[in-house]
């Protein structure tokens, strides 16, 4: 039998009130950091060969216009990336001085090495087949002019008590993403609750030790964002039960930037009836001076 939701009152709700603020103020305090997702400001697909960065326009790869005209080059050969910089940048990786060499992805879960100039950071990514430079600058305006997050009032009765129904065999949850590649993470199984009278199934990914799950629901494209939202899910306890608290479900990165690499919600993830709950859709006047490229 399928628990109920939870419900809270008196000093455990005022108890929950102060948690979550706190948390809250953590969730703003890592999207206002100078390599947050508020500092997102590129997004460049890398094309076999040489691809030329920097702030002029005749680059491949166009930098914010507080760099140097000619910053570097990419050479991506084979999935291997190496950078070259130009004579007299300073390019750092890490606190060194970083004149040439092969640089790390991020793929299979690998730290991607970071080069700085100046206020600008550059890093690799591997989505779907594809290789990216992805491109961040603390001083980009959507940072600097940041106003904070908007949330719906705390609400106990959007703490869902649900059942954890794990795979037989190990699973995948194969997903697309805004940028249309394919994502694959390992799938534990799926937490299971009832809404209404109806019975609902979502399935989770793995992220650390946590079960993270992307989903939508119907506050989508209304006051929250169009492309769902996300949840990070302590594992079940000893009788088997997740907590879903959605009043702790944050919008995706896509949501702060048009340079995002989003997965999309699965089918089994979009919920026919609105969760108001959570954090809504974020508002920035900086946001529609930008465009992905």
């Amino acid at each position: 039998m399928l628990l109920p939701v939870c419900a809270l009152a008196g000093a455990g709700k005022k108890r929950l009130d102060m948690t979550l603020e706190a948390w809250r103020q953590a969730r703003e305090d890592a999207l206002r950091a100078e390599d947050g997702w508020l500092s997102l400001v590129g997004l460049h697909w890398l094309r076999p060969g040489q691809n030329r960065v920097g702030s002029d326009a005749e680059n491949q790869v166009r930098l914010p216009a507080s760099v140097a005209s000619r910053v570097g080059t990419f050479t991506l050969v084979n999935e291997a990336v190496r950078f070259q910089a130009e004579p007299g940048v300073d390019v750092r990786r890490g606190k060194e001085l970083f004149l040439a060499g092969q640089v790390q992805t991020d793929e299979e879960g690998k730290k991607p090495d970071v080069l700085t100039v100046g206020t600008v950071r550059m890093m690799v990514i591997k989505r779907g087949d594809r290789l990216a430079l992805r491109v961040k600058d603390s001083q980009s305006p959507v940072r600097t002019e940041f106003q904070g997050l908007r949330w719906y009032p705390l609400d106990p009765n959007w703490r869902v008590h649900a059942r954890f129904e794990p795979t037989v065999l190990l699973n995948r949850l194969e997903v697309e993403t805004v940028v249309g590649t394919r994502e694959s993470f390992e799938s534990p199984g799926f937490a299971v609750f009832e809404r209404d009278g109806k019975t609902y199934r979502l399935q989770l990914a793995m992220e650390g030790e946590k079960y993270w799950v992307v989903f939508r629901d119907g506050t989508a494209g209304k006051t929250t964002p169009a492309n769902g939202r996300q949840l990070l899910v302590d594992p079940p306890d000893a009788d088997g039960i997740l907590m879903l608290d959605f009043n702790r479900a944050v919008n995706l990165p896509c949501a702060y930037t048009p340079f995002a690499t989003c997965p999309q919600p699965p089918k089994v993830n979009r919920l026919d009836f609105p969760i108001p709950a959570g954090e809504q859709e974020y508002q920035s006047p900086s946001m529609a001076s930008l465009g992905a490229g």
